[in-house]
């Protein structure tokens, strides 16, 4: 997963489009029975200040691990596997859980599982602080994702149910400025608490940092956010979530753990019992009368050819910002902080064009897609022939240039991306259409963290580091070729954002 992607993609489709949120009583609708709930609404900014918080934590999670993975397995031990699920098992464990998220908050109470997830959160960032072996922070981080998968459906659908129609616009765009902002600053914070090494401890600052914040998002959601009862009616496909996690994680693990094995039998038998058990949760949710993604949707070719284009981008982006932090590490022998701001110019240029690219996305449609991917290849095709002729004297001002085409090319796909593939489905489908687009894309993530990580270190064993890197790159590319001829067959133009 990407975390700026997170921040323009998710923010935008699944909470400006979740039509599972509760709703603000209409004008002439008679006042509510709840008692707090007139508060709650003097109280909105407030809220939404909670809600932000509960999506910096996450998203500067999601990033900090690509520039403090060389300095944990100094520590810690373990070997490339640990880099890969650092970044693999958090988002594995919030894209398989993030398609119930939701549902969970309708089943038992949005408000119950935000300070759940916040607080599970927090306990978890705590854990992987203290972790004394990589068994332990990798188990840790599982968790984090766990409950971040709890905790950032609810506040999308908080904030609907506690902001009047008017204004839901204005809360919503708050999420640009303060998530971009934290997405460049969260690589170069990860750097430099490492750097700074407070009191002795090192990258486990990173996690650290975490507690506060959870702890501020708990009481600030039991004094602020308003209380909603359980619905007891809503109903979970418990069967078809168990199939996903265990398609996703016998698709993963060989990937990760099959090149330290010297690809043995059984890391085939997973990734084939991976396939069937994806296939069985495609049938179980073409069957099931209270399906995690709506049956339509299934038969929406439009919505099924997004779906692979975000699984190639999103897999090919995650994958080669964790290389890219690996290479200026381990083989440039950058320091964290150095790293950090080696990196910036990518989370620049997505910001630049996620802003730029909302202004023109509706006039411009699927053809600003198309724009990005050919921006993002030209980035990273830029990147391959720096480093292949640079080799190990390659300096951060070398990368400037192709990092910051890359990002660009990243930010002009990110931002209208979901608009473009939410215009082809129907009005009741956008709340399972956007929650399931938001899951694909950490599960995407996950499978690029893993994938490219394993064919860069496979290829480090027999070739330099910079033809490593510089194929890597190259390979990437390549998904972003595959994702460039799906794009005509999404629709033409995006959806129309809601007053």
């Amino acid at each position: 997963m990407t975390a700026t992607a997170t921040a323009t993609a998710t923010a935008t489709a699944a909470g400006a489009l979740d039509d599972t949120a509760p709703k603000p009583p209409a004008a002439d609708s008679p006042a509510p029975a709840e008692a707090p709930r007139p508060a709650a609404y003097a109280w909105r900014w407030r809220i939404l200040a909670i809600v932000l918080v509960a999506e910096v934590m996450d998203l500067l999670d999601s990033t900090v691990t690509n520039v403090a993975g060389p300095s944990v397995r100094d520590d810690l031990g373990g070997g490339a596997s640990l880099l890969q699920w650092l970044a693999s098992g958090y988002t594995l464990a919030f894209g398989v859980l993030l398609v119930v998220g939701g549902r969970l908050g309708d089943r038992w109470g949005r408000r119950r599982l935000f300070l759940l997830g916040a607080g599970g959160f927090a306990a978890a960032s705590l854990l992987c602080a203290l972790s004394p072996s990589p068994e332990l922070l990798v188990a840790a981080r599982i968790a984090q994702g766990a409950f971040g998968a709890l905790l950032i459906p609810q506040g999308f659908g908080i904030l609907k149910s506690v902001f009047p129609p008017g204004e839901t616009g204005k809360a919503f765009a708050a999420f640009g400025p303060v998530l971009g902002l934290s997405a460049v600053g969260g690589p170069i914070l990860a750097g430099a608490l490492i750097h700074l090494d407070l009191f002795g401890t090192g990258w486990r600052s990173i996690f650290l940092m975490n507690v506060p914040l959870g702890l501020a998002a708990v009481l600030g959601g039991l004094r602020y956010i308003p209380r909603d009862d359980p619905n007891p009616a809503v109903r979970i496909d418990v069967p078809a979530a168990a199939l996903l996690t265990a398609a996703s994680t016998l698709i993963i693990l060989p990937l990760i753990q099959g090149p330290e094995a010297d690809w043995p039998l059984w890391s085939f038998g997973c990734l084939v019992a991976g396939v069937a058990a994806f296939a069985g949760f495609i049938l179980r949710e073409r069957r099931s009368t209270h399906s995690l993604i709506e049956a339509t949707l299934l038969r929406n070719r439009a919505y099924k050819s997004g779906m692979l284009f975000g699984l190639a981008f999103f897999a090919g982006t995650t994958g080669f910002m964790l290389i890219t932090s690996l290479f200026v590490q381990l083989h440039l022998h950058y320091g964290p902080l150095d790293a950090g701001l080696t990196l910036a110019p990518i989370a620049v240029g997505i910001v630049v064009a996620s802003i730029a690219g909302f202004q023109v996305m509706a006039k411009l449609g699927r053809t600003l897609l198309l724009i990005g991917v050919g921006v993002h290849m030209a980035g990273l095709i830029a990147l391959a022939a720096v480093v292949t002729h640079y080799g190990s004297d390659t300096t951060s001002v070398d990368l400037i240039g192709p990092l910051f085409v890359a990002g660009l090319g990243m930010g002009a796909v990110f931002a209208p991306l979901f608009d473009v593939i939410l215009a082809g489905v129907a009005e009741h489908e956008l709340g399972s259409a956007s929650g399931s687009l938001s899951a694909m894309q950490q599960l995407a993530g996950a499978l690029g963290a893993a994938g490219i990580t394993t064919l860069f270190f496979q290829l480090g064993e027999h070739h330099t580091a910079s033809a490593a890197m510089a194929i890597g790159a190259l390979a990437v590319a390549g998904l972003g070729l595959l994702a460039g001829g799906l794009v005509f067959l999404l629709p033409r133009h995006a959806r129309p954002h809601e007053a």
